[in-house]
């Protein structure tokens, strides 16, 4: 029982690193780079990502957020899954454009699986074909202050 109490002190220090410094990697499962174009635009100074605290990383053994883009494809599934199983837990998926929601104009295709969801949990959708960096931007501020709602829901629940 000695356990409890700390964890429960540093719990709401976890929740707020989480939220304001999350690390993010990026990972395409069979796109055709138009919604890569745009999350490289999203971290450029003119849109600046960063300032939101999102770093882009290259392990996801130190990532909290997925940002993937494109139809999960036949050869890039297992290969998702294991990132995936990789990152440390909480960790946090976002969808970047049509083709990650539901296979988009290769949804047919027999080299598709279809969307991100049918092989990995998600948290967040971003739509469109590319969407634009202001939109990739709403879409991953979104999910960070949903987690800060449940945060306050949470501490609330306790509390009250």
């Amino acid at each position: 029982m000695e356990g409890t109490a700390p964890q429960k002190t540093l719990e709401p220090v976890r929740t707020w690193a989480r939220i304001n410094s999350p690390w993010m990697i990026h990972v395409n499962s069979g796109s055709c780079n138009g919604c890569d174009i745009e999350i490289l635009a999203t971290l450029t100074p003119r849109y600046d990502l960063e300032r939101f605290g999102v770093k882009l990383h290259s392990s996801p053994r130190h990532a909290d957020l997925l940002v993937c883009t494109g139809p999960v494809t036949l050869q890039a599934r297992d290969r998702l899954a294991r990132i995936y199983d990789q990152m440390p837990d909480p960790k946090f998926v976002v969808v970047i454009g049509s083709c990650g929601l539901s296979g988009g104009a290769f949804q047919d295709c027999y080299g598709v699986v279809g969307g991100l969801n049918e092989v990995i949990p998600v948290h967040a959708f971003v739509p469109g074909c590319p969407p634009r960096p202001e939109a990739i931007i709403y879409g991953i501020v979104s999910l960070l202050n949903s987690l800060d709602t449940a945060r306050v829901a949470a501490e609330g629940a306790v509390t009250g």
